[in-house]
């Protein structure tokens, strides 16, 4: 029997269960009922806040902007938060590279980088220097935040008028961060960058402070970064003594250096100096009086015509360093003294000589560009030819330009096999026969089959179908796993790009650039040893104590087996004596190489080497055109030869690895060409007591100028006597087939 107490207990449970019941029932309910009726009330508000028509356009439009903007501006700031990985606390005392380049011979070539001159200040530079750069680049720069819609806006339609660069389009806090932090890519996510890193600036610098970086490290051409160095460069006089005129040159170079420098192209540098007078007045900054001496009395920059610098070679040698410098091998150096394995002759001759090619038969071939990589054989790069004409562009078609190979590409593929197959010999036959993987079947360039034939006379005849069934048969029946067999070494060689695996890959569908063609090459030519492309012989800081040098510090590694390398050699050099690189051989001196031509004639190739250097040249067009039927065989085997008969002169020759020297008959007929007049290795500098190259180059135009005096005393301008009969460089050198 229960007792009271405990009645009690259980009744109050149940009573308060039931109690909590019911009160959650009626919250539910109300709950319900308000969240009914408050729809019910939004509905009717909505319902007379209803708008129609214009003002319903309007409304939606608005929502969509909103919407879209901030979509839209969430996708801008993830795209700028890389740009922002550089603005650390000390960017503003971090220097850049500031480096010298010396040539082989020790003689000053170039200069790159920016050196910092902290002791102009911003009232040192004349004002009417300071009024063109404004006048010119961003006439609002005191009122703007870092951007400037009007400016930019104002910039396009007096371009469109003036159908050119008449004014700027970005702000200079804009110019001023791409070159502080970023690279001279179009692309729109560099735009984005460049928006948001001027509002940064803006907000850590003053203006003064923003304008005084812009006017010390623009690039002005010839090398010089900032309007001290140029005008130096351009007028031999500091700064401070500027003319109006002089200044006007100077602040029309910042938007295009190199097509309006006046050391290049004099009248074009003028034409843009007076529309920066033009801009002058128009901004108010100065009146039409004020400038008129300046418009009759141009500029003349101080006369450096006769000076040539090698423009393609010192931008890739600049890059070189500066990667050294971020793998930390040159410690915290900054300012460098660069000693480079360039020889200024050799590539001033194979400027030329493309040049003398290119217009004797670039209309008949449909060619408009070129490159020419010279390298020792160890990869110290010689010459870099990076186009025709470096004012017109400065894309270094011989460092980064991927092209097609062609069949230059299937050495590759040759000592993979004679690698991977140890019984495999030049004499092995192979047969030339109609292969197909899958839908793809490879035609040799004659549309025929030569059968059964040496692995030698399939090299040498450039034979299309053999590399296939080589990728097939190292694969062991999987051509994919014998492309990646391929790929691995050629990479190991030296092509340092992405190499696309496809069907076609084993006769040279990848892409490459010439510079890599010539340091893969390099490897048959040393031996089997690996040589990386390098500009740094010696690097040294600013004190002149030896910080790096390529020979202690950068290691060769075997990645060749001597028999391979002695195969090959073999093999190459009968593509130049008896196959389609005859047009390639050298008078008494052994070399081999192989040509290579594309689809559609697009690009053409000869890529070869000696004992002592390995050269590639390739020639094309910017736009991937088709040429018109130029083969490897042709223009560039011939300018191979051109350049490398040059370049040969005054080394002691070198035997190609499991080749014997040249035949004595060959040596003879080469006799009088001064081939072997010193070694290598002491071609790095002047014999004592003798006249250093450019000393020589100063008494031959001295000698030229009286020669020409000469002539023009004798004979009257105009006569028959004093017209310039002699025919082009390249006339009496080469003939086409």
């Amino acid at each position: 029997m229960r007792t009271p107490s405990s009645v009690s207990f259980w009744t109050r449970i149940k009573r308060g269960a039931l109690s909590f019941d019911a009160w959650l029932n009626s919250f539910l309910y109300q709950s319900w009922r308000t969240l009914v009726r408050g729809c019910q009330i939004y509905n009717e508000k909505a319902e007379s806040l209803r708008f129609r028509g214009i003002p319903r356009v309007v409304l939606d439009l608005t929502s969509e902007a909103v919407t879209l903007g901030t979509v839209g501006g969430i996708a801008l700031v993830t795209l700028a938060i890389p740009a922002f990985h550089d603005t650390s606390d000390d960017w503003l005392k971090t220097q850049d590279l500031a480096v010298t380049f010396l040539d082989r011979y020790g003689q000053e070539v170039g200069r790159r980088g920016i050196r910092y001159d902290d002791t102009y200040k911003l009232e040192d530079f004349p004002d009417y220097l300071v009024k063109a750069a404004l006048a010119t680049e961003d006439r609002r720069f005191y009122e703007h935040r870092g951007i400037d819609p009007v400016g930019t806006i104002r910039a396009l339609i007096a371009n469109a008028k003036g159908g050119g660069i008449v004014q700027g389009g970005s702000s200079i806090t804009q110019q001023l961060a791409k070159n502080l932090f970023l690279s001279n890519e179009r692309s729109l996510e560099r735009k984005i960058n460049e928006a948001f890193l001027a509002v940064w600036l803006e907000a850590h610098l003053t203006k003064d402070q923003i304008l005084k970086l812009y006017l010390d490290r623009a690039y002005m051409g010839g090398g010089a970064h900032g309007v001290v160095a140029a005008a130096d460069y351009y007028f031999g006089k500091s700064a401070k003594d500027l003319t109006l005129a002089e200044s006007a040159m100077l602040a029309g170079l910042f938007k295009a250096p190199t097509k309006f420098a006046p050391h290049i192209n004099l009248p074009a540098a003028r034409a843009r100096a007076n529309d920066v007078l033009n801009n002058m007045v128009e901004a108010g900054f100065m009146t039409e009086g004020q400038i008129q001496t300046a418009r009759r009395n141009p500029a003349t920059p101080v006369n450096r015509t006769r000076e040539s610098t090698p423009d393609f070679y010192l931008d890739w040698a600049f890059q070189q360093v500066k990667q050294l410098a971020a793998e930390g091998k040159l410690g915290n150096e900054r300012v460098l003294i660069v000693k480079t394995p360039l020889d200024m002759g050799l590539q001033q001759r194979s400027e030329q000589l493309m040049e003398d090619m290119l217009r004797q038969y670039g209309h008949q071939y449909k060619a408009g560009q070129g490159a020419v990589v010279v390298m020792d054989v160890d990869g110290a790069v010689r010459t870099i030819v990076g186009g025709r004409d470096y004012g017109q562009s400065q894309f270094n078609r011989a460092t980064d330009a991927l092209r097609q190979p062609g069949s230059s590409f299937k050495p590759f593929v040759y000592a993979t096999a004679l690698t991977v197959n140890p019984k495999l010999t030049p004499a092995s036959i192979v047969v030339d026969a109609p292969i197909c993987l899958g839908n793809w079947c490879p035609q040799n360039y004659g549309r025929s089959y030569a059968g059964s034939l040496p692995l030698v006379s399939a090299l040498a005849r450039s034979i299309n179908s053999i590399p296939v069934r080589m990728s097939l048969e190292m694969g062991k029946g999987n051509a994919k796993a014998g492309r990646k067999l391929i790929i691995d070494m050629a990479q190991k060689m030296g092509l340092t790009h992405p190499l696309a695996d496809s069907s076609s890959l084993p006769i040279g569908a990848a892409e490459v650039t010439p510079i890599d063609m010539a340091s893969s090459f390099a490897v048959f030519a040393n031996g089997g040893k690996r040589a990386p492309a390098y500009a740094a012989w010696e690097v040294r800081n600013g004190l002149g104590e030896l910080i790096f040098r390529h020979d202690r510090d950068a290691p060769q590694p075997q990645v060749l087996q001597p028999r391979v390398v002695n195969d090959m050699n073999f093999m190459m050099n009968k593509v130049v004596e008896e196959g389609t690189g005859r047009r390639a051989m050298l008078d008494g001196i052994r070399s081999a190489g192989k040509t290579g031509t594309t689809n559609a004639y697009r690009d053409a190739w000869f890529v070869g080497f000696t004992g002592n250097l390995a050269t590639s040249v390739w020639f094309g067009n910017d736009d991937h055109s088709p040429m018109n039927n130029m083969t490897g065989g042709t223009l560039p085997a011939m300018t191979w030869k051109e350049v490398m008969t040059v370049a040969h002169q005054n080394l002691e020759l070198r035997p190609i690895p499991g080749l014997g020297p040249a035949p004595a008959e060959a040596v003879a007929s080469n006799a009088g060409k001064n081939l072997t007049a010193q070694p290598q290795e002491q071609a790095q500098a002047p014999m004592p007591g003798t006249l250093s190259r450019r000393s020589f180059e100063a008494l031959s135009n001295l000698g030229n100028l009286f020669q020409d005096v000469e002539r023009a005393s004798t004979h009257p301008p105009g006569s028959p006597s004093a017209m310039d009969s002699s025919p082009s460089p390249a006339s009496n050198r080469v003939a086409m087939p």
